[in-house]
């Protein structure tokens, strides 16, 4: 044992607990391929998860029996089954909750597995495997090449991984330049799980992660951005987006990123944009609410937008006369920038619209706090922001990173005054949902037009008023048409 031997004990300790608590369904799979003269064992995030004290509610085996063979014994078990992993030599089931007061109990089987990637191919070749240690090898981290062979509950762990998991490091199980190689998504992975589990990454996979940064791009956009959405919303996502800048991978996943890594002059005219764009994102994560709040956390979108809103500057940036820095426009710049990288990572359509606006208007309050707004400018923030106002109102304050107290105190007031004002025009206008006094229907009747451009101006003209003046009244609203009616023939 080594010297953190106190660390160990309480790990095992911790993994007992909650391996007690493994479904009796589970048990029986494992006595059912036991039977059938195949091994299965619990492997990777369970057993980790269970040392770590946390109940897992996957739960993933690996088996010695082929594709065919685990699905016929998986048929007998479950309630129901599938097999859309089969060319991966995964099958998954369902035994309805018949032991545990209602509750489903799911697993996936994968037979042994020693695959890797082609150089020059983006999926991995599946070759099956005949051991489970050989299986483990080939695992990410060794703190996820850990087992529990079923029924029997026998630990296995050949490569170190509880000791790893003790001292909270992340190390691959063989030669990490061997390990990436054979696939290069481990490497963000390395960063994902420094994100999620708050773990180190040890120096031969940081510099193995130098070395072979590039190979990344044999991967597809899709997994990459799997992993990345799954390190944007861990627990410490900071965490994992410097292991993804400090190695280089960031240079070819999301260049921008690095990119605002701003020289900082002697006079320190400007912040480093890309700490304060980490600052940012951690103080938007803290303003997420729970599930029933205004942006349940965690949210993706708010957090992409926290991270992005700045990666226009580097492209705005100007030196001005009297030494100081501008970065004109550079909200609407980064707003393209964010759709064109997000949309090369193969993002929703939703998503990338959501994200590129929220980078447009992140700049927007900073006009309320320079003078004051009237109405009509509250509302125009509020039917431009839509439905992501609330995630504007998080990411504008989370944008304020001043260390000038004076000044954060006097722009955090501003925007509680903002918010308020929204919440009284709200209270007499709804303006969630700011329409015309007059429809279309109305405006073609009052003016004897058809369904054509001139109802659209008409509308857009009568909506204009509405901004401006807040809600007119039918009759009103009549007279102010036919005057831009007649002014307009």
């Amino acid at each position: 044992m080594p010297d953190d031997t106190p660390s160990l004990l309480a790990l095992q300790k911790r993994a007992l607990g909650v391996l007690a608590t493994l479904p009796a369904d589970a048990l029986e799979l494992g006595e059912l391929f036991r039977d059938a003269g195949h091994e299965l064992a619990l492997v990777g995030g369970p057993v980790r998860d269970a040392f770590l004290g946390r109940a897992s509610s996957d739960l993933d085996f690996t088996t010695s029996a082929t594709p065919d063979e685990t699905q016929a014994l998986l048929a007998r078990w479950g309630d129901a089954h599938w097999d859309i992993g089969r060319e991966f030599g995964t099958i998954g089931a369902r035994r309805f909750g018949r032991r545990r007061g209602g509750e489903d109990v799911v697993v996936e089987v994968t037979t042994y597995r020693t695959d890797a990637y082609d150089p020059t191919s983006r999926k991995p070749e599946v070759v099956f495997g005949d051991s489970l240690e050989g299986d483990l090898s080939r695992r990410d981290f060794t703190v996820n090449s850990m087992a529990v062979r079923l029924p029997e509950l026998t630990f296995v762990d050949p490569f170190g991984g509880l000791e790893d998991l003790a001292r909270r490091t992340l190390r691959t199980p063989v030669d990490p330049r061997q390990s990436f190689d054979d696939d290069p998504l481990r490497m963000m992975r390395a960063a994902r799980f420094a994100a999620q589990l708050g773990f180190t990454v040890d120096d031969a996979a940081l510099a193995a992660v130098v070395e072979q940064a590039e190979r990344i791009a044999i991967v597809s956009a899709e997994r990459v951005r799997d992993e990345l959405s799954k390190l944007l919303l861990s627990a410490q996502p900071r965490l994992g987006l410097q292991v993804l800048v400090e190695t280089g991978l960031a240079d070819h996943v999301l260049p921008e990123l690095p990119a605002l890594r701003l020289e900082i002059d002697e006079h320190h005219r400007h912040k480093d944009v890309y700490e304060h764009s980490l600052t940012v994102l951690d103080k938007a994560i803290a303003l997420e609410t729970g599930p029933d709040g205004a942006v349940p956390g965690p949210d993706l979108v708010l957090r992409l937008a926290a991270l992005l809103h700045d990666i226009g500057k580097p492209r705005t940036r100007k030196f001005e006369p009297g030494g100081g820095v501008s970065f004109h426009h550079h909200e609407m710049v980064g707003a393209k920038l964010v759709a064109k990288r997000l949309k090369a990572l193969r993002y929703d359509k939703a998503t990338v619209q959501a994200v590129a606006r929220l980078t447009e208007l992140h700049l927007r309050f900073h006009g309320y706090g320079e003078g004051g707004w009237t109405d009509s400018a509250v509302r125009r923030y509020v039917t431009d922001a839509g439905p992501l106002l609330e995630r504007l109102h998080r990411l504008t304050r989370s944008d304020c990173t001043t260390r000038n107290v004076r000044k954060a105190q006097r722009l955090s007031a501003a925007y509680d005054d903002l918010e308020e004002r929204i919440a009284r025009l709200k209270d007499q206008e709804e303006l969630d949902s700011i329409r015309p006094d007059l429809d279309g229907t109305q405006i073609m009747a009052i003016l004897g037009l058809k369904p054509g451009r001139e109802v659209g101006e008409a509308y857009k003209f009568l909506l204009a008023q509405r901004m401006e003046h807040g809600p007119l009244g039918p009759e009103r609203a009549e007279s102010e048409l036919r005057a831009w009616w007649s002014a307009r023939s």
